[in-house]
């Protein structure tokens, strides 16, 4: 891949802006197109998926594609997907579950990241982290946040829960999120994405 997109891509996957604060090391795992129009926003790499090199390639990620009615295929060779954590490496375990991401990389890389893919129209918030970042005046809980989801499509932003098997309680205690939430975000995921399980491979 050439071009702006392609030379940016380059730099990130060298990038070393934190490595002295990562147990493991360097290793941004990301996915940009230059016809993505979703980008999907999470938090960070887990142990495995550092250890695979592939975004979502977890049981986060299987929940992950049954939320957006995607195949596993499709989800990593569909043109209109991109995938940009908050934070793009590894940052390690915290107190519960894996620490958070580290805060210098989305300042540094998103906002790069989305003037190369100008066919940008939605970006999908996974958890509170990206939500933070991306939904102007979230409300007082993520499930207020996630539940009032119209709210925020104005802003081009479609706020989700992060898909963590640690969140299967949050979904068994509000119903309405498989009910109401999810067929919305298929739908507009197919609007933007075209017919469903599209596939580049030949």
């Amino acid at each position: 891949m050439g071009g702006q997109l392609g030379r940016l891509i380059t730099e990130a996957r060298g990038c070393r802006l934190c490595e002295a604060q990562l147990p493991l090391g360097a290793r941004p795992v990301f996915l940009a197109r230059p016809d993505a129009r979703v980008v999907l926003v999470g938090q960070a790499p887990g142990a495995r998926v550092h250890a695979s090199g592939v975004p979502w390639d977890d049981p986060s990620g299987d929940t992950l594609r049954d939320w957006l009615g995607m195949s596993r295929d499709r989800f990593y060779n569909d043109p209109g997907l991109a995938i940009l954590p908050t934070g793009f490496c590894y940052p390690g375990k915290g107190p519960s579950g894996d620490a958070a991401p580290r805060p210098e990389c989305a300042p540094t890389w998103h906002p790069r990241f989305l003037q190369a893919m100008p066919k940008v129209s939605l970006i999908v918030t996974l958890g509170r982290y990206a939500q933070d970042r991306y939904v102007h005046a979230p409300s007082a809980t993520l499930s207020d946040t996630v539940r009032r989801w119209p709210e925020h499509l104005d802003q081009g932003v479609f706020p989700l829960p992060h898909p963590s098997p640690r969140n299967r309680i949050w979904i068994r205690r509000r119903p309405w999120f498989e009910a109401e939430v999810l067929p919305a975000l298929r739908g507009r995921i197919q609007a933007l994405l075209g017919g469903a399980n599209r596939s580049v491979l030949p």
